[in-house]
């Protein structure tokens, strides 16, 4: 299966997190074109970004977590209001899955299974 998904952790707390916007934009010669804006479900993943129909092609995406929202609601101050994870498409019949690992005052993120 081709196609872009995500799971967003809070590694402070070993869970999960729903709700989170996540956009995915695709660079284009014009600058950043919006594909899709998803929510992430109860286990913290969007299991499919792209919107269905939509074809991958090899090039620069990139995915921007709006995380502010998270941390309001724990009562947490977080040092990154927004997450933008840039990556490069190289080849359209694999499968990119892009997670998060949150914290409040850090992150990071690694090509998944």
């Amino acid at each position: 299966m081709n196609g872009i998904s995500t799971h967003i952790l809070d590694t402070s707390l070993g869970r999960p997190i729903a709700g989170v916007s996540v956009t995915l934009e695709q660079n284009e010669e014009s600058g950043w074109r919006e594909i899709a804006v998803q929510t992430t479900d109860v286990d913290g993943r969007v299991k499919e970004v792209l919107p269905s129909g939509w074809q991958l092609q090899r090039g620069e995406y990139r995915l921007t977590f709006q995380t502010r929202d998270y941390f309001d609601a724990q009562g947490v101050q977080g040092l990154y209001p927004v997450v933008i994870v840039t990556f490069t498409v190289t080849e359209t019949g694999e499968h990119y899955h892009i997670p998060l690992l949150l914290a409040p005052n850090g992150y990071s993120t690694y090509r998944g299974s």
